[in-house]
């Protein structure tokens, strides 16, 4: 039989649980973290979400959401500044409209051709500078860098040089569109969702939109074996971090530091998997999934050339712009694919 005196200490007990519940619940910190990445990354998302419990001691949680569950990756500024989103990991190139320097950030043809000559560039103080003063002026805080990886031609017929495009339909976006333009090479946008039915349809021939295992895990080596090394832009696109600037400055240094470092090594671990990944598919040769080919030296050095009337617009967007262009000019000749 359970007496008052029984009853009111189980009472106690209980209140006593809930308030010590309450109490973890508001000492853990939560952060909403956004990616544009789908599925194909859940493995290192798992690792990147147990670091941070683990190293704060659960003190320290990740709220994960993949491309477009919560928000368009266009939108990540936007959703950054008013705080629906805490931390977005996405391309710069989403984005220009709102941050002059997006596409010069995330990548333009001709910029650069491995990953070192990007990093050499886009870390050193004068580039941070310009993307600190340009996330800023937008309510965003600029706080990390990730590399992609391969970018190049996929076709379901042979590539030997340009001049075998003019009669083909590629896709391609923005930038790199507006340089095979230049060279009367038929272009159209498609989603990525859509690759396998327009490859497959005739409504195109082939398509730039990233490297093997890209192409690979959209099975376009169903409908197109044909791989042509473009040797234009390597990687083809780097990752924008950011973060809500009253959120990142509210957490302790503590937080801070095992969170910066947790995101570093997600980048850095989506870039290894992306190299691993098209490394894997290339060391197969012609014997695997694709036929490979590369793009004649000159054909190449020719798109960069084509490529200065893309930088230079982008140059005329603003004075910050002009400045990062000017780093990248002195950059390409210090290399030689620029006179």
């Amino acid at each position: 039989m359970i007496t008052k005196r029984t009853f009111g200490r189980i009472a106690t007990g209980l209140a006593a649980a809930l308030m010590l519940g309450t109490a973890a619940q508001a000492d853990t910190t939560r952060i909403r973290f956004h990616t544009f990445y789908g599925t194909e990354i859940d493995d290192i998302a798992e690792k990147f979400k147990e670091t941070v419990k683990e190293k704060s001691g659960g003190t320290l949680r990740i709220q994960y959401f993949r491309g477009g569950e919560l928000v368009a990756s266009d939108q990540f500024v936007d959703a950054i500044a008013k705080g629906s989103i805490d931390v977005a990991y996405g391309v710069g190139s989403y984005w220009p409209g709102m941050i002059d320097i997006g596409n010069i950030e995330a990548g333009l043809p001709g910029f650069w051709t491995s990953k070192d000559e990007a990093a050499a560039i886009l870390e050193s103080d004068a580039f941070l500078s310009m993307l600190d003063a340009a996330y800023a002026e937008k309510g965003a805080k600029f706080i990390g860098r990730g590399y992609g990886s391969d970018y190049d031609l996929l076709t379901k017929a042979p590539v030997t040089g340009l001049d075998d495009l003019k009669s083909m339909k590629i896709r391609a976006t923005g930038q790199v569109a507006k340089v095979l333009q230049a060279f009367d090479i038929p272009t159209v946008y498609l989603p990525a969702q859509e690759l396998y039915i327009g490859l497959s349809t005739g409504v195109i021939d082939g398509a730039i939109y990233g490297g093997p295992v890209e192409y690979e895990q959209l099975k376009l080596h169903e409908v197109a074996k044909n791989y042509t090394f473009l040797n234009m832009l390597n990687p083809g696109w780097t990752d924008t971090i950011i973060a809500n600037p009253a959120v990142w400055d509210g957490l302790s240094e503590e937080h801070r530091a095992i969170l910066q470092e947790a995101i570093d090594q997600y980048a850095a671990d989506i870039h290894a998997w992306l190299e691993d990944g098209n490394g894997a598919i290339k060391d197969a040769g012609d014997g695997g999934i694709f036929t490979f080919a590369t793009l004649p030296a000159e054909d190449s050095a020719r798109l960069t050339e084509a490529a200065q009337t893309v930088w230079q617009e982008e140059a005329d967007k603003s004075e910050r712009n002009a400045q990062a262009i000017g780093l990248l000019v002195e950059n390409a000749k210090a290399q030689g694919r620029l006179k």
